[in-house]
């Protein structure tokens, strides 16, 4: 066979395009590197929820201070504008709801704020949880921190 023969003759077994079995594999690849992606965004997307939280709730103490010079005490702290206004916001970000009755214990679905004369306690479920706190907790001693639970009339992270 002449060398421009055989090259014919190669060309003719040689199909254009991909089989049907490449291309399922490729697809199945693209699948998978596709949820791999997903599931990391919905993780990335969790802590950023848990991170608004937590500067919302970070920024009430600033405001309860506020109010506080201005009251020389912490009655109606939960209903003040902006009080309210960060509660609303970390409760959108928690994609719950919120609560200024002092008799609630906090939750993982609602934004808690306890208030009493002397004293006052926020608490917001957190969108994923860290470690075993559901939770995070803002006082009026100082504290900042994720707990699992916020008793009912307790003006104090636990």
């Amino acid at each position: 066979m002449s060398r421009v023969g055989a090259k014919n003759f190669i060309m003719k077994k040689m199909q254009k395009g991909f089989t049907l079995i490449e291309l399922l594999v490729v697809v199945a690849i693209i699948g998978i590197l596709a949820s791999v992606v997903l599931a990391s965004l919905n993780t990335a997307r969790a802590k950023g929820a848990n991170a608004a939280i937590k500067a919302n709730l970070a920024n009430t103490r600033a405001q309860a201070a506020i109010f506080y010079d201005t009251a020389n005490n912490y009655t109606g702290l939960c209903a003040d504008p902006n009080i309210a206004s960060a509660l609303a916001a970390a409760a959108t970000a928690l994609g719950g709801s919120t609560s200024t009755t002092l008799t609630d214990a906090g939750s993982t679905t609602t934004v808690n704020c306890h208030e009493t004369a002397s004293a006052w306690a926020i608490s917001a479920g957190l969108k994923a949880a860290e470690g075993s706190n559901t939770m995070w907790c803002v006082d009026s001693a100082g504290a900042s921190k994720g707990v699992t639970a916020l008793a009912a009339s307790a003006t104090v992270c636990p």
